[in-house]
C-alpha cells in the first residue's frame, strides 16, 4: 500500500488554528474524511536550514505520530554538499547525515533524505565521481551506526548545476545496502523541461532503479511529489495543484504504481497546500485501486 502524506504543515492547517506539530498527528488523521478511512499516514519533518531541535520535542513529536499509526521521514539540511573538494566541508556533511540519524531514532522515523551535491566549479563528471567515492569511504562506517531499518535517501534534484538525474541517484544508491532513492518527480520534470507525461516517462524510472537495485528498494523507494515552475536552468518554484501550466500530473504515475502494485512513500511538496493535495492524490490512488 502506498502511503501518502505532506512535508511540513500547511496553510490550512495554521489557517485553523493550529501552531505546534504536536498536533499535527491528530490533524493528519482527520483529512480526507468524506473521501477515504484513516485519513493521511505520511509526515516529513524538514531541517532544511539546520537541526533546531532538541531531542525531547523529537521525541514527543514521534510519539504522537507513532500514537496515529502516521510514519515519519526526516529531510536534512539543504546545505549538504558531498561534490564540495574541501575536506573540512566533506566530515561537515558525513556530521550532518550523523545527526539525522540520531534525529530518526528521536521521531522513530526510518528515512534521511538529503541533497548529494552540485557542481560548483567542477565538472559534472568530477563532481559525479567525488559523490561515489565520499559514498564509498563514508557509508561502511554509517552503516554501523544505523539500524537495517533505516535509510538515507538522495534525491533527485531540478536544477543543473545540482547532482541528482535519476541515474545519478540511482548508481549512488548501489553502493550501500542502506541507499534508498528519493525521485522527486517534480524535480525530474523541471530538470528535464516537462518530460513526464504519460505512465511510460515514469515506467523508464522505475525499470532502471528495478535493475541496479532490484525489486525491493524498488517497491518501498521514497518520493516527493508536486508541479514545479521550471525555466532553461530547471526548477524556479514549487506550485500547487491548481497549476495547469507546469507538471507532472499524478495520473500517470498513480497508474504505474497499481499496475506495478508499488509500496511507495509518497511526500507532497505544494506550496502550502501540500495536505490538501495529499488528499487528492491519496482519493485518486484508492478510486484507481478499487478499479485494478
Amino acid at each position: 500500500m502506498v502511503l501518502f502524506g505532506p512535508s511540513g504543515n500547511s496553510e490550512q492547517f495554521y489557517n485553523e488554528g493550529h501552531t505546534s506539530t504536536l498536533e499535527t498527528a491528530a490533524w493528519l488523521k482527520k483529512q480526507g474524511e468524506g473521501l477515504f478511512e484513516g485519513g493521511l499516514d505520511l509526515f516529513e519533518y524538514s531541517f532544511g536550514q539546520g537541526y533546531r531541535m532538541k531531542s525531547e520535542m523529537a521525541q514527543q513529536i514521534g510519539r504522537a505520530f507513532k500514537e496515529q499509526n502516521i510514519e515519519m521521514s526526516v529531510h536534512a539540511p539543504y546545505f549538504i554538499n558531498f561534490a564540495n573538494p574541501d575536506p573540512v566541508m566533506y566530515e561537515k556533511s558525513v556530521g550532518y547525515l550523523k545527526t539525522g540519524i540520531k534525529f530518526l531514532e528521536n521521531f522513530g522515523a526510518t528515512r534521511l533524505v538529503f541533497h548529494p551535491g552540485s557542481c560548483g566549479k567542477e565538472t559534472r563528471e568530477n563532481a559525479v565521481n567525488l559523490i561515489k567515492t565520499r559514498f564509498e569511504e563514508c557509508m561502511p562506517l554509517l552503516e554501523k551506526e544505523m539500524p537495517e531499518n533505516m535509510f538515507l535517501c538522495p534525491e533527485t534534484m531540478g536544477k543543473q548545476m545540482q547532482i541528482g538525474t535519476y541515474k545519478e541517484v540511482v548508481d549512488f544508491c548501489t553502493i550501500s545496502r542502506m541507499l534508498m532513492p528519493t525521485f522527486d518527480f517534480g524535480h525530474i520534470n523541471a530538470l528535464t523541461q516537462g518530460s513526464l507525461k504519460k505512465e511510460e516517462d515514469f515506467e523508464r524510472i522505475f525499470d532502471y532503479c528495478e535493475e541496479k537495485l532490484g525489486h525491493e528498494r524498488t517497491d518501498k523507494a521514497h518520493i516527493h511529489f508536486s508541479k514545479i515552475e521550471y525555466g532553461a536552468k530547471g526548477e524556479i518554484r514549487h506550485l500547487t495543484f491548481d497549476d495547469t501550466t507546469f507538471g507532472p500530473e499524478f495520473e500517470p504515475l498513480c497508474n504505474v504504481l497499481v499496475k506495478r502494485g508499488l509500496n511507495c512513500h509518497i511526500i507532497c511538496e505544494s506550496a502550502g497546500t501540500q495536505s490538501r493535495d495529499s488528499v487528492i492524490m491519496k482519493s485518486i490512488y484508492k478510486k484507481n485501486l478499487k478499479n485494478a
